[in-house]
């Protein structure tokens, strides 16, 4: 694991170091500022927390340069319907903040379906948030859906 100086680890780390999970622990807002030179915005994914009308929370997740498509994700989740969890709802849900969701953490206290956009399996690995604002783990894609049971579909739009 890459470590620039003495970072504190966050809980996601810490989970995916007692699981002897290779990741890369990464410093930086993927929605904000400056990308490192080896980081591809196509490959840091977004982890939405949605409601289907039948199942209850789903979670979807896409490149940050593209739309989830609610109506796919419906319809994979054996919804008829899904819709974006209300931010003030987010936290209650989840237990993270908007912007600090990640699939890692969420799998630790739930168990909501999860489901990722096939292009983290094309890319190899991925992105997503360690749980706080401004900190991610690089991680590789199968690794992860496995570790979370998630399955891997086409939610963009």
């Amino acid at each position: 694991m890459a470590k620039k100086g003495k970072v504190k680890k966050t809980l996601v780390d810490q989970i995916l170091d007692k699981a002897n999970i290779q990741h890369d622990s990464l410093n930086f807002n993927g929605l904000e500022g400056e990308l490192p030179d080896d980081v591809e915005r196509s490959h840091i994914f977004k982890t939405l927390a949605l409601t289907g009308d039948k199942t209850g929370p789903v979670i979807g997740i896409v490149p940050i340069t593209e739309h989830l498509s609610e109506k796919k994700l419906a319809k994979i989740s054996g919804n008829k319907k899904v819709s974006m969890i209300p931010q003030k709802d987010l936290q209650k849900t989840t237990g993270y903040v908007h912007g600090a969701n990640n699939p890692v953490g969420i799998r630790q206290k739930h168990a909501f379906p999860i489901f990722i956009d096939q292009h983290a399996l094309t890319y190899g690995q991925m992105i997503v948030s360690a749980g706080e604002i401004g900190r991610s783990i690089r991680i590789d894609s199968q690794v992860l859906a496995d570790f979370v049971q998630a399955s891997f579909h086409d939610i963009i739009d």
